[in-house]
């Protein structure tokens, strides 16, 4: 019965289009479950066979991209001091790190920050409010995005396929996995970053 009501879930018109709004709204506010859905559709598109795995990818990248270009225009517009949130030490000093590290090369940084949500936040409003070029900026952040989307549908793609009688587990399953590799690339950046202060 769940696994009929997910398929008819997967087959509704609204299945892209709140996918789409998920990651947009990821980009700004870090609480929202972006990498999550983008994983549990791409476990779908295998398990179920809708939506198609290749509208997945294409949906999760057009928003990543809006959503990432949308905090740059907020970062040129607004700066990164206008809100309370925003003078909070810890905040400024992801803004100072985001700063420091688009100054030494800003396609690592950007394809890093991408996977890691709240240094995606900083380095969209730090490259906005610093004056990186538009067009090249949005150009690596076009790339970036595809390849986020093409990795998390993918880890949901590979699950489905592991699963293909039981969509349910696949799409459980493949929440599990990105919320654990989020988890993990989350140690290694901060032991990095760590190491590199040292």
């Amino acid at each position: 019965m769940l696994a009929d009501l997910l398929a008819g879930v997967a087959d509704g018109p609204w299945t892209l289009p709140l996918l789409f709004a998920l990651v947009l709204l990821d980009a700004v506010l870090v609480v929202i479950p972006g990498e999550v859905a983008v994983s549990a559709a791409g476990a779908l598109a295998v398990s179920i066979g809708s939506p198609p795995l290749l509208a997945v990818i294409a949906v999760a990248a057009a928003a990543a991209f809006c959503g990432d270009a949308l905090c740059y225009a907020a970062g040129r517009a607004i700066g990164l001091g206008r809100w309370r949130w925003m003078r909070h030490r810890r905040v400024q000093d992801a803004f100072d790190w985001a700063g420091r590290r688009l100054a030494r090369g800003t396609a690592t940084v950007v394809f890093t920050a991408r996977f890691i949500p709240f240094a995606r936040l900083a380095v969209n409003l730090t490259a906005g409010a610093t004056r990186v070029p538009a067009v090249r900026y949005l150009t690596i952040v076009a790339v970036a995005g595809t390849a986020w989307a093409i990795y998390q549908a993918v880890i949901g793609a590979a699950i489905g396929a592991l699963l293909p009688h039981d969509p349910l587990i696949a799409v459980i399953l493949s929440i599990v996995v990105a919320i654990a590799l989020g988890a993990v690339i989350d140690v290694v950046v901060a032991r990095v970053s760590g190491r590199r202060r040292a």
